[in-house]
């Protein structure tokens, strides 16, 4: 990756990163031009908020209270390293899910 490309698409990239709305946004920053560092980070952010929704709307109707403090800590967690990832200019993959991003997401252009 060269630095040109980090440069310009790296306001987008981090801007994926705070919150599912964000992530929106960002698709929206990347659409012309395309920047292949932005999308990367797009994908795993988006990734990580849907994926963080969706247990939570499912362990909203389990009712254990421990369950959702933990999928926000692994949350925080995934959160904290693509969010470094970013600032850093480093396209590497949330561990375990981020693969699966990347191939799911392939819509986001």
């Amino acid at each position: 990756m060269s630095n040109e490309e980090f440069v310009a698409g790296k306001t987008a990239a981090i801007v994926a990163y705070f919150t599912i709305v964000g992530s929106l946004i960002a698709i929206t920053m990347n659409l012309e031009p395309k920047n292949a560092f932005a999308r990367f980070h797009i994908r795993q952010a988006f990734g990580i908020h849907l994926l963080f929704h969706a247990l939570a709307i499912g362990l909203s109707f389990t009712g254990i209270a421990y369950a959702s403090l933990v999928l926000f800590l692994l949350y925080l967690m995934l959160w904290g390293f693509g969010f470094l990832q970013a600032l850093n200019g480093n396209k590497k993959e949330i561990p375990m899910l981020g693969s699966y991003f990347q191939k799911w997401f392939t819509f986001i252009s």
